[in-house]
């Protein structure tokens, strides 16, 4: 069969109604549009093929391991950081204690020494009023023998003179009996 050729006659362009014009001019966009779509849409796929392609091959799931392997090794560092930080935070509070239990005893100590040197004194103070009561009982004791020897022989005069006469010696031994009382105290 031979090909049949349509032939429309020419018809100029103010012969065709203006609502006419618009509906064909949106029919080419309209048409232009969906054939532009299609062209993004299969542009579209073949890339996504493309990206699914190289996303699924050895390379990029040996690169997907390393990155997971990397974050496993990342967050088991997290990890041990975390603990040396708690360790070391407990080491601070022990060292921090220890140091509050050392000014403590320093300060104790300090009052101790002062304690001790004030008893020091005390006790040097003592041994020397000891000293210097031990020296004034020595004086006494002397004083003490000193006036028995003299009562002693008071008292032998006193005997012996009480045959003479006793009326004039008690005035006598009156008297040092009184300065021996004063001499005691």
């Amino acid at each position: 069969m031979a090909p049949t050729l349509f032939h429309y006659p020419l018809v100029p362009m103010d012969d065709f109604p203006k609502h006419e014009r618009k509906e064909r001019c949106k029919l080419l966009v309209g048409t232009g549009a969906v054939v532009l779509l299609v062209v993004v849409a299969v542009a579209l796929g073949a890339l996504l093929i493309v990206y699914v392609k190289r996303a699924n091959s050895e390379a990029c799931q040996e690169g997907h391991r390393a990155v997971m392997e990397c974050r496993n090794v990342t967050h088991l560092l997290e990890q041990e950081l975390t603990r040396a930080q708690d360790g070391f935070r407990h080491a601070e509070a022990q060292v921090a204690t220890c140091n509050q239990t050392v000014m403590t005893l320093m300060a104790s100590l300090d009052k101790e020494k002062a304690h001790s040197l004030d008893a020091e004194k005390k006790v040097e103070e003592l041994e020397g009023e000891i000293t210097t009561l031990n020296q004034k009982l020595q004086d006494a004791s002397m004083e003490v023998e000193r006036l028995r020897g003299k009562n002693q022989d008071l008292s032998a005069r006193i005997a012996d003179q009480k045959d003479s006469t006793s009326s004039a010696a008690a005035p006598l031994l009156l008297i040092l009996l009184l300065d021996l009382g004063a001499r005691v105290l």
